[in-house]
């Protein structure tokens, strides 16, 4: 009970901030908003989930076969409503691994595949970042800019440094976690199951990196079409309140608010990556527009997850509870 007051808590927050910001003159220009640009966002939305759903289903390989195409879609669409629910969106990877262990998927195999999910798309934001910074030699970035896109680009960095020296050194890692927790007091059995654990998802880690290369480049290819569809939400909107801004500055803006709002540990960042967006939108369009933009941009980027895949979530993970309270009655 006390998560849910916390997202309803934080819904109510990300939403009285454009309005605070914004004002009456932003609810004229919500009113004047196009229709036919809303459904094409829903639209690019509907098509991200399907190119996600395609995406796993490579990246299970052979394991594909034990989940129908319906059946993958739910489960994207579970799983990021998980994200976008939960700080820090750790409910999303506890969501991926119950869906798929239901299908067979071992939970090793499953981290395994959510790890190269993530990995994808950290590849993918590093190119992007390459991509600004030589946008950025022919264009003026104010210091604040330059400096959280310097500090992106160090902690993916870091964070992509991180994971390669833990396959690369796992058997000193594993020394040093053992290490740890027995100064923590663990048990010697649980310390042995947690090694376990680990040694099996760095297998199943490597036997996914065993995939053949074809495969490999189109789950690339698939990451790169899905950041770039939903990352043209935002510039979309702005277009459709009749403001002028290149898309790469839409792209930046909205990759360092997201990041903002990670850091944050709110569900779905809400309240700081609307704050963030504000900060960097509104000297180039002004407060209303901007106000306008971050609600629209909001509402088809994450109230809209909630709401299509919170009942996805409670049917696919609801459903065999239900079962079981069914057959101890």
């Amino acid at each position: 009970m006390k998560r849910w007051f916390w997202l309803a808590a934080a819904l109510l927050l990300a939403v009285l901030i454009p309005l605070w910001l914004g004002g009456s003159e932003m609810l004229g220009q919500l009113q004047r908003f196009p229709a036919t640009v809303w459904l094409a966002m829903f639209a690019m939305i509907g098509l991200c989930w399907c190119i996600n759903a395609l995406r796993l289903r490579l990246l299970l390989g052979a394991m594909a076969s034990r989940l129908s195409g319906r059946r993958c879609l739910g489960t994207v669409m579970a799983t990021e409503f998980a994200i976008c629910a939960t700080p820090g969106g750790s409910g999303g990877p506890l969501t991926l691994l119950a869906l798929l262990g239901r299908h067979g998927v071992r939970p090793a195999r499953a981290s395994a595949v959510f790890a190269m999910d993530q990995l994808s798309d950290l590849a993918f934001f590093l190119c992007a970042l390459g991509g600004i910074f030589f946008y950025a030699l022919f264009h003026h970035l104010n210091h604040s800019l330059q400096w959280l896109l310097t500090l992106s680009a160090l902690l993916m960095l870091g964070g992509l440094a991180l994971g390669m020296a833990v396959v690369r050194w796992h058997r000193q890692v594993l020394r040093c976690n053992g290490r740890l927790l027995r100064l923590l007091g663990v048990s010697a059995g649980k310390r042995r199951r947690w090694a376990r654990k680990l040694l099996h998802f760095l297998e199943a880690f490597s036997d996914a990196f065993k995939l053949p290369w074809p495969t490999l480049v189109k789950v690339f290819g698939l990451t790169c079409l899905h950041w770039a569809i939903r990352y043209s939400v935002l510039y979309l909107a702005l277009r459709g309140l009749g403001a002028q801004v290149d898309w790469a500055w839409t792209f930046l803006i909205q990759m360092l608010s997201l990041s903002a709002g990670q850091f944050s540990l709110l569900p779905g960042g809400a309240g700081a990556a609307e704050l963030t967006s504000a900060a960097l939108l509104a000297p180039m369009v002004g407060k209303s527009t901007a106000a306008a933009a971050i609600l629209i941009w909001r509402v088809v980027t994450y109230y809209f997850y909630l709401l299509a895949g919170g009942p996805v979530f409670v049917l696919m993970l609801g459903r065999p509870l239900l079962h079981k309270l069914k057959g101890a009655l």
